[in-house]
């Protein structure tokens, strides 16, 4: 395999000693910088950035026991099946957070209070947002 690298060229050279040979699967290795552009994903969605991050303020309304609150955060080049994970900068011992990458760009964060009698209005705090992408088996 030959990379051109003035150019967005490979050239792939395959031989076959028994005559016709139809190729069915090819799978390339290299590294993204050395990679022509149409390998190395577009730059909506660039190819070997796995992880992708965002930080809001978020003032978290009442909740009584059992109560959630939702909250969608944009997380640019997250994508619906992502691994989402939110934290909050604040007291949260009872309060549980779930994220999901639901669709393009964005993650839900879902926050509910499991304590079993307590009231929770926490001030403004600082939510961050992660967003990976799953691995391959």
């Amino acid at each position: 395999m030959w990379l051109d690298p003035a150019g967005p060229v490979a050239q792939i050279g395959i031989v076959g000693f028994d005559g016709q040979i139809e190729v069915e699967a090819l799978r390339l290795y290299g590294l993204p910088e050395a990679a022509p552009a149409l390998l190395c994903g577009t730059p909506a969605l660039p190819v070997g950035q796995r992880e992708f991050a965002a930080e809001v303020s978020w003032d978290l309304p009442n909740l009584a026991p059992g109560a959630t609150s939702l909250l969608d955060v944009t997380v640019a080049g997250a994508r619906q099946g992502d691994i989402a994970q939110a934290a909050l900068a604040s007291s949260t011992r009872f309060i549980e957070l779930d994220a999901a990458a639901w669709s393009i760009n964005m993650v839900r964060v879902m926050a509910r209070n499991i304590s079993p009698t307590a009231t929770f209005d926490l001030g403004a705090a600082t939510l961050s947002v992660a967003a990976r992408k799953r691995g391959l088996p």
